[in-house]
């Protein structure tokens, strides 16, 4: 049995930890031998997020106050969270596709970018292109007219060269 000042310190920890992150998602390990365990705390590892087990209470006193204060209260069974302050999508991907080759690890609410979100809106979180992805697609969007102006320029240059090669090669500038 913990002595009240732990607990207090652990509300403290896991108070820091939920302020300090912008994306969080409740979900329930229930029934999970610890080598399944241990394969999500390291998927969740690889995606930029961490992960903690807590107990329903504390994480209700720890989330008061805070935007993550609506889906922690009223929690039951067996609870964990996975958060991040970096990508959401990439946590979503990782606890998605455990989710589907655990079916006993379940979700149970999200918050994304201090909004909550439905469960269902997890699955489609997870199936968007990463923010790398985002990114690069639009510098390629960005990126695609100056490209094709340098074509075009280019272009009248070349022509020109070849023009005079032709000409060069055909004696149509004898006289000049």
């Amino acid at each position: 049995m913990k002595k009240k000042e732990d607990k207090k310190k652990d509300v403290e920890a896991l108070r820091k930890a939920i302020e300090a992150s912008k994306n969080i998602f409740v979900t329930g390990y229930e029934k999970l031998r610890v080598e399944q365990d241990f394969e999500l705390r390291k998927a969740i590892r690889a995606s930029g997020g961490k992960y903690r087990v807590v107990k329903n209470n504390l994480a209700a006193k720890a989330s008061e106050g805070t935007p993550a204060a609506e889906i922690l209260k009223d929690l039951k069974g067996m609870t964990s969270l996975a958060y991040t302050s970096a990508d959401p999508v990439a946590l979503a991907k990782a606890l998605t596709a455990y989710a589907k080759a655990n079916p006993t690890f379940t979700f149970k609410a999200g918050l994304v970018e201090g909004r909550v979100i439905p469960i269902k809106a997890i699955g489609e979180l997870a199936s968007m292109p990463s923010r790398e992805e985002i990114f690069a697609k639009l510098l390629f969007v960005i990126n695609a007219p100056a490209q094709r102006l340098a074509t075009a320029v280019n272009a009248v240059g070349r022509n020109l060269a070849v023009a005079i090669d032709q000409g060069v090669k055909e004696n149509k500038f004898k006289g000049v």
